[in-house]
């Protein structure tokens, strides 16, 4: 039995906050379930050297973990002088998934920096990150508009990401801590709002799994994206920013 007799493919509740700080070009604080992530952004007039006089923008990204977001004490980071290997590949994660998502042409030789600082962790970290992440994106984007510094919305699609996996034979979306540390199979999934996919992670924890299962979670991911995104849409909406897909020469589609 799930917490709450939550359903297999059901996500946990999930609240979406924007602008949730005062000081930042744009911000969303997320809650999926007890998992609690505030995404800010900040637009920054510099590209990394590789980009030099390219007249391309990138959006880049930080993650941390607070030292009581979990059960036990977190170390900081910081005190040990390194990144963990954990904390760079979800920093490249959400990087890669809003990248692909943003016509970087139209921001000029400009960087969005977002950061994602999780207060509380109960599995789904990556995903609540790179789900607040985009909302924190579009309103920076947004006030670069009111604000004239680009003249059309290089945000081409929403996306949103979700966890599912495998737990004593059944498939489950939305995994939290206790579900995905015993997870046979453990998936993670970042999708646009036309339903194409940016990134696939799944691990065979300890068997290996078929073609048709694969499918399988991938079809469960895709539900609950698709909840999620409509949770965005509806919170941009709020925010006056009546976001739908983009094409690429900017026109809505």
């Amino acid at each position: 039995m799930r917490v709450k007799k939550r359903s297999l493919d059901e996500l946990r509740p999930i609240k979406i906050k924007p602008d949730y700080l005062d000081f930042a070009d744009g911000s969303a604080f997320i809650e999926i379930g007890k998992t609690k992530v505030l995404a800010s952004a900040t637009i920054d007039k510099k590209v990394p050297p590789f980009l030099k006089n390219s007249g391309k923008g990138w959006i880049t990204a930080e993650y941390s973990m607070l030292p009581r977001s979990t059960e036990k004490r977190t170390i900081r980071e910081r005190v040990l002088s390194r990144l963990s290997g954990r904390t760079q590949e979800i920093q490249r994660l959400i990087g890669r998934s809003l990248r692909a998502v943003t016509e970087l042409g139209i921001l000029g030789e400009r960087t969005i920096i977002l950061d994602c600082d999780v207060i509380q962790a109960d599995g789904g970290t990556r995903a609540a990150s790179i789900t607040a992440g985009c909302v924190a994106l579009a309103l920076a984007l947004k006030k670069m508009m009111e604000e004239k510094i680009i003249d059309q919305m290089p945000l081409k699609h929403l996306i949103s990401a979700v966890s599912v996996g495998v737990v004593e034979g059944k498939m489950l979306l939305d995994l939290d801590y206790s579900e995905d540390s015993s997870a046979e199979i453990d998936m993670n999934v970042a999708e646009t709002d036309t339903g194409q996919i940016v990134e696939v992670q799944v691990t065979a924890e300890k068997n290996p799994f078929s073609r048709n299962k694969l499918n399988s979670l991938l079809d469960l991911a895709d539900k609950g994206i698709k909840e999620l995104i409509q949770i965005q849409k509806d919170v941009l909406k709020k925010k006056s920013l009546l976001f739908m897909a983009y094409g690429r020469e900017g026109e809505k589609k």
